[in-house]
């Protein structure tokens, strides 16, 4: 996950997905999951960052790929004689 460290008391916090952590000084830098709060964030110093890719997608590269062709087809127009 994401790793910070406090320039007031120097102390490195690791994130973590459901704790929090927090250095315990006067600026109260606190980490939990992807979220990081302080009294003065210009304090603060991200050491280390993951972001996970949040794109979930169902389907597969040829089922992306069969869709796109398949909204390139042209629309047959039929013409009919009226009697």
């Amino acid at each position: 996950m994401s790793k910070i460290r406090c320039k007031v008391c120097n102390t490195e916090l690791d994130s973590h997905p459901t704790k929090t952590k927090c250095c315990g000084c006067s600026n109260m830098t606190t980490i939990k999951g992807d979220t990081i709060s302080a009294n003065d964030l210009s304090k603060v110093v991200m050491i280390s960052t993951e972001y996970e890719s949040k794109r979930a997608s169902v389907l597969s590269n040829e089922d992306l790929e069969y869709q796109n062709a398949r909204r390139n087809r042209k629309v047959k127009k039929l013409d009919f004689e009226v009697r």
